[in-house]
């Protein structure tokens, strides 16, 4: 299964407490550990964070760089987590306009966790889904073969993925906000979605199992009749998550 999540409210969060806007953020990031924590055991194998969309270098320069020395400190603490824990870190979006430092620090984390099977968790940076399509589709046109499979293999690399992920299953986004705001697009044509009007930080692993259990409720018919496939059947068969969350002493 393949979860995202569109990580909203952050901001929103501080200012109801008074607080600056990177304190959200930072409350953010200590949120999400739990998640990553959580997810296998709800049958997630692939975790997809939207942790920075290309429009968010629109900004003010100061929360955009506390922004980014936040992602290098999360990668600098959680990469050797992930390792023990079998989790694959990967970073998904542009490249070119992040700092050399950071470049370095988001390739050492993933070769460093390169042989993680339990889940793969993908943190989207300078991510923009149409940007990803269109530069996708400028190689393809550069190189003057047009077919599926190379336009799969574009959209890949446009991306800076090595491994392709499944197709999106489920969406989350929290916040309260009911839109995609260019997230994964191609990839969540048949995902469910979930909005929520829980703020990022505040967003726990037990609201992560109530949304998978949200999603197992529905009937998914990928352009066929009800019968053809449920999600329920597939969180059934496919999924098997090894024990629920009131299970676990962690939580």
């Amino acid at each position: 299964m393949h979860t995202a999540i569109i990580m909203d409210g952050n901001g929103r969060w501080a200012q109801a407490r008074s607080l600056p806007r990177i304190a959200g953020h930072r409350a953010g990031a200590e949120a999400l550990r739990p998640i990553v924590e959580a997810a296998p055991n709800l049958g997630i194998r692939c975790l997809t964070v939207y942790a920075f969309s290309s429009d968010n270098w629109q900004r003010p320069g100061p929360e955009v760089s506390a922004l980014m020395q936040l992602l290098r400190a999360y990668l600098n603490s959680e990469t050797s987590k992930c390792v023990a824990e079998g989790v694959r870190l990967s970073i998904i979006g542009r490249r070119d306009r992040l700092s050399p430092s950071l470049c370095l620090a988001i390739a050492q984390a993933e070769a460093a966790t390169a042989s993680g099977r339990v889940l793969h968790f993908r943190i989207a940076v300078d991510y923009s889904s149409r940007d990803s399509i269109m530069r996708a589709a400028q190689g393809c046109a550069q190189t003057g073969e047009i077919s599926s499979q190379r336009f799969a293999h574009a959209l890949g690399a446009a991306v800076h993925e090595a491994a392709p992920a499944p197709n999106v299953d489920l969406l989350i986004r929290t916040g309260g906000e009911q839109r995609l705001s260019d997230f994964l697009l191609w990839e969540c044509a048949y995902a469910e979605l979930v909005f929520l009007k829980i703020m990022w930080p505040d967003f726990k692993p037990s609201d992560l199992e109530a949304a998978v259990n949200e999603f197992c409720r529905r009937e998914r018919r990928f352009g066929g009749l009800p019968e053809t496939i449920t999600a329920s059947r597939v969180a059934r068969t496919a999924l098997k998550p090894r024990m629920s969350l009131a299970e676990k002493t962690s939580f």
